[in-house]
């Protein structure tokens, strides 16, 4: 039994630690995230110049575009504070640093007492102290976007009615900024105290897209500076944004609904070897016992598991849309 549990502790342990770094590029997650962060940058703006520069507005579009795309390939990693701060916490990078360390040092202890040894615990609370933090970073994260992405529509729609009534954009942003749910009145909130600092309002738009790096904000920042540098009626260009947004928002729920089947379906096959081997035991436990009491067991059970790892991450990519 002693040695049972010394080979699953060192299997999740192993597992953690794939799970953290090696699934993420097998995945292609890390791909998805360069290629979103080459999709927008924030652009300064260009400072002394005319608004109207004496060229045809489609000229300035297209120059301004052509301006962003330039910036676009300049990408690097992402610091860690913008990633708390994507994550929607307000902890420094020391907190960071010191919360996954506790972590770390749990993992170790709590596995270290039960008896498990130096080896698997050593393993546990490396993965506790280095994976675990990151991913639930990544998760706060994720969430926070979906909550955004629930309500920048009806802020969009905002802006499109209170420009129609006569408003000017700064007072609609300052109405989503104060009725608005969370997380869009934060993220507006920090768009109108960068206008009153000084900031111009294009490029404050486009920082949007730093603190919440989804491809909706990415529109809509564009969509202001390009409005802010041009001209050009910008009811009628939020509004197509707030229909793009929205058919985006259905066609994803459309993608979700018709996924689920394989979704199910590649759920239940990779739970049935664990339940049918769980099944085997408590009727005949001597019959597949031997799997942990040999070493021939040992190593098909650690050759069932990586090939199980790799069948689930197949599944996965294959019913993983990204549009």
């Amino acid at each position: 039994m002693q040695s049972l549990a010394l080979f699953f502790l060192v299997t999740v342990a192993i597992g953690g630690i794939g799970w953290v770094f090696v699934y993420p590029i097998l995945s292609g997650e890390r791909r998805v995230e360069r290629r979103k962060a080459s999709a927008a940058r924030s652009v300064p703006t260009a400072r002394g110049e005319p608004r109207g520069g004496g060229k045809p507005r489609r000229d300035q579009i297209e120059e301004t575009l052509k301006e962003l795309d330039a910036r676009h390939k300049a990408t690097r990693r992402l610091p860690l504070a913008v990633r708390i701060s994507q994550a929607g916490l307000t902890w420094s990078k020391q907190q960071f640093f010191l919360t996954a360390a506790g972590l770390g040092v749990a993992g170790f202890l709590l596995f270290l007492f039960t008896g498990a040894g130096g080896l698997p615990a050593l393993g546990v609370g490396f993965a506790a102290g280095c994976g675990l933090p990151f991913w639930i970073l990544s998760l706060l994260k994720k969430r926070r976007e979906a909550l955004f992405l629930k309500g920048f529509p009806d802020a969009v729609d905002i802006i499109v009615r209170g420009i129609k009534s006569g408003l000017p954009l700064m007072d609609c942003l300052k109405v989503i900024a104060t009725d608005a749910p969370e997380p869009v009145r934060n993220e507006f909130r920090a768009i109108v105290e960068s206008q009153t600092i000084g900031v111009p309002l294009g490029e404050a738009c486009l920082k949007l897209y730093e603190r919440m790096p989804v491809p909706e904000a990415n529109f809509f920042g564009i969509v202001i500076f390009i409005q802010q540098k041009a001209g050009g009626n910008l009811s009628e260009a939020l509004g197509n944004l707030s229909r793009v947004l929205r058919d985006r928002k259905r066609m994803q729920a459309k993608i979700q609904s018709m996924s689920m089947e394989a979704k199910a379906s590649g759920a239940i096959i990779a739970s049935l070897p664990i339940v049918v081997m769980m099944l085997v035991y408590f009727t005949s436990p001597d019959y597949i016992s031997l799997l942990w009491k040999q070493p021939m067991g040992h190593l098909l059970l650690a050759g069932s598991a990586v090939w199980m790892s790799i069948g689930v991450m197949v599944m996965r990519k294959m019913i993983n849309f990204d549009f």
